[in-house]
């Protein structure tokens, strides 16, 4: 289950609090990864809770946008 809490920009000034966010290294890791759901050595399922085919990429962020999905798979 998602969760979400919303605090205002105000708050987080007067109450101190930093918030800190960044871009993550995952195509450093894909490949490796991919890998080893290939091999069967882990199971993204436990992550992806959404089986799309490719052509419907759109759906699968549309579904992750909307919180009907945590991430989609996408098989050819």
């Amino acid at each position: 289950m998602c969760r979400t809490a919303s605090i205002s920009g105000e708050d987080l000034f007067f109450a101190h609090v930093h918030l800190h966010g960044g871009p993550t290294l995952v195509r450093r890791y894909l490949p490796a990864l991919i890998d080893l759901i290939w091999k069967r050595t882990i199971d993204p399922g436990k992550v992806f809770d959404l089986t799309l085919p490719l052509d419907q990429v759109a759906e699968g962020y549309r579904a992750m946008d909307e919180r009907r999905a945590i991430k989609a798979l996408l098989l050819p």
